[in-house]
């Protein structure tokens, strides 16, 4: 999600209803990552792994890819294709296409379904093969980051508690945090209130309350934190080239913790 300036009000509380609701989302959503991940071959195309997950939601799950068409804002062109696919430099957004899968490549695929009118977004990262160390590296920065960041979620707790647990991780293992796209609040909505940003200071920012329902997503560089962004309105890459990885899951904040929503029964983190 593109950061913007932070509005200071109070994001919606989900019911037990709708909780319900984001729950089979998030199931599905898992659903589809674990689904693709055979399919993640040399030789296939980015296309074709679009084409996979987009039948999968629309005819086994019944449900909607929301990247779809999907546009926040006049400045962005509708995003064409149902899940985003970035490969090796690319941070986000990359739109799947006639790249073929190679030997040593790392991806994100990042799926968002909606079920019922709510949904679930989630990413993992993925290897070709045997990528370079730098890169395998990466992947496992960016994962534990998420990690440590889904930790500090619990009411009391802070959006900065988030934030920092990540950044502090991230940087002392000499990676970069990219600071322009943050984790968002999720629901009726794609993108809904709070922003959750992958860098701050702890006891800042908004308050966390149970019922809330957001992401965290850190996209973290194995160089520079800074982004360029391609012609075709969507794709950020790494300014310096270098390879830069992320995780996501949509979280619960619960009376007594968290829920990740989009874990499948009995998967790790």
């Amino acid at each position: 999600m593109l950061q913007r300036t932070q509005q200071k009000r109070q994001p919606g509380i989900k019911t037990p209803a709708e909780i319900e609701k984001m729950r089979v989302a998030g199931r599905l959503t898992a659903m589809v990552l674990k689904m693709i991940g055979p399919h993640v071959q040399a030789g296939v195309s980015t296309d074709e792994l679009d084409r996979i997950c987009h039948d999968y939601i629309v005819h086994d799950l019944d449900a909607i890819p929301a990247p779809l068409h999907y546009q926040p804002s006049p400045d962005y062109p509708p995003f064409p294709k149902s899940v985003c696919i970035s490969l090796n430099h690319v941070i986000c957004h990359g739109i799947p296409g006639d790249r073929i899968l190679k030997e040593g490549d790392i991806l994100n695929i990042d799926v968002t379904v909606i079920k019922d009118g709510y949904h679930g977004d989630s990413s993992k990262m993925f290897m070709v093969g045997e990528p370079p160390l730098r890169a395998r590296r990466v992947m496992e920065v960016a994962h534990e980051s998420m990690v440590r960041g889904i930790r500090e979620v619990r009411p009391g707790a802070t959006l900065g508690d988030i934030g920092h647990a990540i950044q502090v991780y991230a940087e002392a293992q000499h990676c970069s945090v990219v600071r322009e796209f943050c984790g968002h609040g999720i629901g009726r909505g794609f993108h809904e209130e709070p922003q959750v940003l992958h860098y701050g200071n702890p006891g800042e920012g908004l308050e966390l309350v149970a019922g809330m329902t957001f992401t965290i997503e850190p996209m973290i560089n194995a160089g520079k934190r800074h982004i360029k962004a391609l012609p075709d309105g969507w794709t950020i890459v790494t300014k310096d080239h270098s390879a830069s990885a992320q995780w996501e899951h949509t979280i619960l904040v619960t009376d007594s913790g968290h829920e990740i929503l989009t874990q499948l029964p009995g998967d790790p983190i």
